[in-house]
């Protein structure tokens, strides 16, 4: 996507590179000018300045300055009407806006990839953004796109399609730690799981779904979670009719994050029973279960036994969690 706006930046100059070129060409063939002599008759003829000519030009000569003439006008005049257009329609602020993404996103590791700025892609970048988790963006739509930044300050986003490997990779995916996919095609969110789990296979892979049918057909692509936004929802209002503080208590544990709060997977790496480790006494934070292969323990008890691999669920402050890591 860079080299293109590059080489569309650079074209009228190139195009203009050209024409001295040729100018400096003919004349050494046709008149037998040295390069300086060349030089010199191309500079004057494409300027227009009128100075003398090094000798006289034979017919032939004189018929290829006039082309000359001709050629170099015309370039001059689509030249300056490229750059004009570039500057009025602010094409080259695009273009060092998007080559200061594609600088940044080469300093990322372990970001996301969210294929998708719809509404649910919005979403996932919201609450990415609430649990200071670093992610680009990949969107189709240029005009979409344009119309969301003001509500996304300093968002690292690509251009293009996601089912395009090449955008993949400039996204950083072979770096990265987990893609979501949230197009509203579930045929191109097969496509981008493909790409993505051949391109990593060791990547979290999120996909939508807007029909069940393809739910399957995504587990097999490679996803590791399908989600149905349009069922997930029925789901939710109906769960709010019978225990709406609970559902709001949960919302507000997957969905803020600041300092003093946030929830968090912790690796453990040294086993131990969750009485000795006393997370609650030296850092403040609350175990909420334990993740065991594909297992859950809820609300475990003193004398669970964590074993090295197994995951904590924990909730506490930055500094508490930051602690917590320390110590499992």
């Amino acid at each position: 996507m860079v080299r293109q706006w590059t080489y569309r930046l650079l074209q009228p100059f190139l195009v203009l590179h050209l024409i001295i070129l040729i100018g400096i060409l003919g004349y050494i063939i046709i008149e037998g000018y040295n390069f300086i002599e060349a030089l010199y008759m191309t500079t004057i003829a494409i300027t227009t300045v009128g100075f003398g000519e090094v000798r006289p030009l034979s017919n032939v000569g004189r018929l290829f300055t006039v082309f000359l003439l001709i050629t170099s006008w015309v370039t001059f005049a689509w030249a300056i009407a490229r750059i004009t257009q570039f500057v009025v329609t602010g094409e080259i602020n695009k273009y060092f806006k998007m080559r200061k993404n594609m600088k940044t996103i080469t300093q990322l590791n372990r970001h996301v990839i969210l294929c998708g700025f719809g509404r649910n892609g919005q979403q996932a970048a919201r609450t990415l953004k609430n649990h200071n988790m670093p992610f680009v963006v990949i969107e189709r739509s240029e005009e979409s796109m344009e119309k969301t930044l003001p509500d996304f300050p300093n968002l690292i986003y690509l251009i293009g399609d996601g089912t395009d490997d090449d955008l993949l990779i400039q996204a950083g995916i072979e770096r990265g730690v987990a893609l979501i996919s949230a197009l509203p095609d579930d045929a191109d969110n097969v496509f981008i799981v493909l790409s993505a789990r051949a391109l990593n296979h060791k990547l979290q892979i999120i996909s939508r779904a807007s029909d069940e049918s393809s739910i399957p057909k995504l587990r097999k692509a490679g996803a590791d979670n399908v989600i149905m936004p349009d069922k997930i929802g029925g789901a939710h209002m109906a769960t709010l009719v019978m225990i709406p503080d609970v559902l709001e208590f949960l919302e507000l544990l997957t969905t803020r994050s600041n300092e003093q709060f946030k929830v968090a997977e912790l690796q453990v790496h040294k086993s131990a029973r969750l009485g000795e480790l006393n997370l609650w006494g030296k850092t403040g934070c609350t175990i909420l279960g334990v993740k065991s292969n594909s297992e859950y323990h809820l609300n475990p008890s003193q004398d669970y036994y964590v074993n090295e691999g197994e995951r904590l669920i924990v909730m506490g402050s930055e500094k508490g969690i930051a602690d917590a890591r320390e110590l499992v």
